[in-house]
């Protein structure tokens, strides 16, 4: 018994001096720029509690620049077909395309950011166990969180290219949150024709989001006290069409990213629903602000948002 316990003790104790290493930073360097320089099509599965959903994915990176097309294959048709600039989602049930400018969103396999130093401030960085994935041999890079704050992640990829081929999000007591897996992959190979949009759209309609850069704070909004380790990395307002203008606040540690949506409440046909929801690793939490409608929705645990939600405030300028 006493061995036992003195057993639990030494790994509890090596977890808690676990150390990012320069050979885990190495590896998810290698990752990201396997997902930005690499042309591939493949088929991947999400997967949340009993939910999951399939998709094809296809990118070409060449000299004129970097196009992705994504195709859902379950329930509802969608198509998107993403740029560096512009992101159109085609939904053939209603013949609408809805075009977002300058929407800057990493999703999978897609997901990390260009510094890849910096996530070692708010995530420890180590190697992981390896596992066969659609027909490759896989190693794996885990980022453990360095508080309660945010979720945790774990990487699989073929040491060879470098390419992500599962994506998976862990809480706080090791559970997964929410999955991404390739089922098949092809690297290289892709045409342009490949990831153009396969419906010709010319008679749809078109919802086109205007979106301009802001400066909350001169029209009297901030968020009092930001999450450690998160930074605003973009400011806009956004409008649809005759729209009422919605204000958008981004912040992101580098991997996980929280949104703060501001919508006048005036001329609002359906009651608003305060309050917290959650979609796989998204959390969503509503409250009213000075005759707005604030909406919080991040890609992190529900005390993080609400802690965001509930610190967004309004100083009427003077």
């Amino acid at each position: 018994m006493r061995l036992a316990l003195a057993s639990l003790l030494l790994v509890g104790a090596g977890l808690a001096q676990a150390q990012t290493t320069p050979e885990a930073l190495a590896l998810l360097r290698k990752v990201y720029q396997a997902t930005e320089k690499l042309s591939y099509t493949g088929t991947f599965v999400y997967q949340q509690g009993d939910r999951s959903e399939t998709s094809r994915v296809t990118r070409l990176a060449d000299a004129s620049g970097q196009t992705e097309k994504l195709e859902v294959l379950d329930g509802v048709p969608r198509e998107i077909v993403r740029t560096r600039d512009e992101v159109k989602c085609y939904l053939p049930d209603s013949q609408t395309v809805k075009v977002d400018r300058g929407a800057e969103q990493r999703t999978f396999p897609a997901m990390l950011p260009e510094q890849i130093t910096d996530l070692a401030q708010n995530y420890t960085i180590t190697r992981g166990e390896s596992a066969r994935i659609a027909g490759y041999d896989c190693e794996s890079v885990v980022l453990t969180p360095r508080d309660e704050l945010r979720y945790g992640y774990k990487l699989w990829f073929d040491p060879n290219s470098g390419m992500l081929l599962r994506a998976r999000t862990f809480n706080e007591r090791g559970e997964m949150v929410e999955q991404f897996t390739f089922t098949q992959l092809a690297i290289g190979n892709v045409s342009r024709d490949m990831v153009r949009a396969k419906h010709a759209a010319r008679s749809w309609r078109v919802e086109d989001s205007s979106v301009t850069l802001a400066d909350l704070a001169s029209s009297g909004w901030s968020v009092s006290s930001p999450l450690p380790g998160f930074r605003k990395v973009t400011e806009v307002t956004r409008r649809l069409g005759e729209s009422r203008p919605v204000s958008q606040m981004v912040y992101s540690d580098g991997l996980a990213a929280v949104s703060v949506f501001i919508e006048p409440l005036a001329g609002r046909a359906e009651p608003v629903r305060p309050g917290l929801s959650k979609m796989g690793a998204i959390h969503i939490y509503t409250r009213e602000v000075a005759s707005h409608i604030v909406t919080v929705v991040g890609e992190a645990p529900a005390t993080s948002v609400q802690r965001v939600a509930q610190a967004v405030e309004f100083r009427k300028p003077q």
